[in-house]
């Protein structure tokens, strides 16, 4: 795990929040101080992951903040273990025709206490049915855990873990 690309991510991503015209107000732009992360982890960072595919994909959707839904495909699922016991997530595509990116998100036994309620993210890349590297260190918030401004897909039940994901982004606090 590379330290040092850790750190200069999370300092950019903070630096974004505070300059842009991001997921944030003008208001909380203000009094914005940096978001709010765990150590690293090095124990939670996963290398060639085989996706398990389905016989088909799957098209889903997934309810979002606004209490609409957004289509996905499901493609398969991930397996890994952490603490000694194995957990599963289900893994999405954006369908969207200008997005197609690979989406994951998941809950844990911090979701709504350290974290934010509705889920966490990590964007993956998919190269041959294999994830190269997954790192919940990169794990993070949707938008809308910043303000209500924004719709996001909130985590389908399926992608619950019952462990801690000590890793990534916490619950913003203004």
């Amino acid at each position: 795990m590379d330290e040092q690309k850790l750190v200069d991510f999370r300092k950019r991503k903070d630096d974004m929040f505070k300059t842009s015209d991001g997921p944030l107000t003008q208001e909380q732009r203000e009094s914005f101080k940096g978001l709010l992360y765990y150590p690293s982890n090095p124990g939670l960072v996963f290398h060639n992951l085989q996706i398990e595919s389905m016989e088909s994909e799957e098209t889903v959707e997934i309810q979002t903040s606004a209490g609409d839904t957004q289509t996905y495909k499901k493609i398969g699922k991930i397996h890994f273990s952490v603490g000694g016991k194995d957990y599963s997530l289900s893994v999405y595509k954006d369908t969207d025709f200008f997005n197609s990116t690979y989406f994951l998100p998941f809950k844990d036994n911090l979701s709504g206490k350290e974290t934010y309620g509705a889920g966490r993210y990590i964007d993956i890349d998919v190269h041959d049915n294999t994830i190269p590297l997954l790192d919940f260190n990169y794990a993070y918030n949707p938008y809308c855990a910043y303000n209500e401004n924004w719709r996001c897909p909130i985590t389908p039940d399926e992608n619950r873990l019952t462990v801690a994901i000590e890793a990534g982004e916490k619950k913003f606090h203004e």
